[in-house]
């Protein structure tokens, strides 16, 4: 870990918690970084999050969950367990608690915080069991993880979401700091143009502050134009500092969720763009993908790699003066969409169910059932996302301009494909050698790693697979 790493993680902090972390962190000028992360075996768990926190950069831990899980089918997670059948991510309420305590003894504290990420439109198993085995930091929302995710009838989403809420900020009482993260800023992760991922992100981030959280952190996923996310998280934290005075909080950029670039060149280059983005936006933490993500769930190795190239990358950005942000629209956009919303109703659960029954929320691209349908979006020329039809959204005429016109199938999928084409492209006209593959692909452990620790530490602690 370098000094700056090392200074910025401290290490008596004067306040626990996630949030307070990453605000130490922002402090001391150093971006926090974040893998996507979660391996069913508790011994591989445990060492994906010791790589985590031996990094070269200020990290925080993730625990992602198993499907099994996050769609609440516990049986099968548990008879997957038994059966030695892989699943593909951490099932926390599987694991006897004991187990998962063992998983973080000695590693996740105030020094390196751990969130447990799922993707339920139900969680209340979820948050109850990251409760029991000491956690207090998760993510999600009741628009954002049931639209693009379940066929869950929105209404059940907000309801869960409210208990999920409140039974996580019940734990202030005894002293603890809990956290939670909204996802709406990734809405269908692309192809959304930014200012109704701002207002999901802005709405989910005030239903959890409706519900006694004052630890927030709202996200945004990097898209294909960076002139356009500069105006758009630019937008995204002077909302938040307007609409959530008397809440900690901080952004969070996503590194592209799109199809990613092919070669390991352009997925480089990727999230090293994500990394000064984050940096020039005043976003605090950013979630990494790595070299692996267009062909399969990447190693420990691939994501410590990851996370140590983002750090890097982000620490130059420093030395680069802000650059200025033209207004396009965004913000009216955003300012009407959540105006909107918070005039249908008082409680923000029914006011987002409203909003939808009404298509004043609209997600493109999106089946779900409450979904009204009628927004559609398309990628310009220049790489900006545009809305072709906002349907019954209250954002006719306010980014000036003509529609432009629908997207056909073909134009779809080139659409889609925008990002990895052009990171490869670029990523080979710039040397060829940006695309040698890294080294050790094939691992799913650790051990090819120089790490300052006994691997075989976890099994001393007693950990067996259940």
């Amino acid at each position: 870990m370098s000094a700056l790493a090392a200074a910025a993680r401290g290490s008596r902090p004067a306040r626990a918690g996630f949030g307070a972390f990453v605000a130490r962190a922002r402090a001391a000028g150093v971006l926090v970084v974040q893998p996507r992360m979660g391996m069913a075996d508790p011994l591989r768990m445990r060492d994906g999050l010791l790589a985590t926190r031996d990094a070269d950069a200020v990290t925080v831990g993730t625990i992602t969950l198993d499907s099994y899980t996050r769609t609440g089918d516990l049986a099968a997670a548990r008879r997957a367990l038994a059966d030695g059948v892989g699943l593909n991510g951490y099932p926390i309420a599987g694991h006897p608690v004991d187990v998962t305590r063992a998983v973080l003894r000695g590693v996740a504290g105030e020094g390196f915080p751990v969130q447990v990420r799922h993707g339920s439109a139900l969680p209340g198993h979820i948050v109850r069991a990251l409760l029991a085995v000491g956690l207090d930091a998760t993510e999600g929302g009741p628009v954002s993880y049931c639209l693009p995710y379940s066929r869950t009838p929105l209404r059940e989403a907000v309801e869960s979401w409210r208990r999920s809420c409140e039974l996580l900020a019940s734990i202030r009482e005894f002293g603890a700091e809990p956290h939670l993260e909204t996802f709406g800023g990734c809405l269908m992760g692309q192809l959304c143009p930014p200012s109704l991922l701002i207002a999901v992100s802005v709405l989910e981030a005030l239903f959890f502050r409706q519900h006694g959280l004052r630890s927030v952190s709202l996200s945004y996923a990097q898209q294909p134009d960076p002139r356009q996310d500069e105006e758009a998280l630019t937008v995204l934290g002077r909302l938040a500092g307007e609409l959530l005075p008397d809440v900690d909080h901080h952004l969070v950029l996503y590194a592209y969720m799109g199809v990613f670039p092919r070669t390991p060149g352009g997925a480089r280059l990727l999230l090293e763009d994500a990394a000064r983005l984050a940096v020039r936006t005043g976003a605090a933490r950013l979630i990494v993908k790595t070299t692996a993500e267009a062909h399969r769930i990447p190693t420990v190795a691939e994501n410590v790699r990851a996370l140590e190239r983002a750090a890097a990358a982000a620490g130059a950005e420093h030395l680069r003066p802000p650059l200025a942000v033209p207004d396009t629209g965004i913000e009216a956009e955003a300012r009407a969409l959540i105006g909107a919303v918070l005039e249908l109703d008082a409680d923000i659960g029914r006011a987002l169910v409203r909003a939808f029954a009404a298509g004043y929320l609209d997600v493109p691209y999106c089946l779900h059932p409450d979904n009204a349908g009628r927004a559609r979006s398309s990628l310009g020329p220049d790489g900006r996302l545009h809305w072709s039809d906002v349907g019954s959204m209250p954002i006719a005429g306010l980014s000036g301009g003509p529609r432009p016109p629908i997207l056909g199938s073909a134009d779809l999928l080139g659409a889609l494909s925008h990002v990895q084409w052009s990171y490869d492209s670029r990523a080979a006209d710039a040397a060829p050698e940006l695309d040698t593959p890294e080294l050790d692909t094939a691992e799913l452990d650790t051990s090819a790693l120089d790490l300052d620790r006994t691997p075989a530490a976890p099994r001393e602690l007693g950990l067996t697979t259940p």
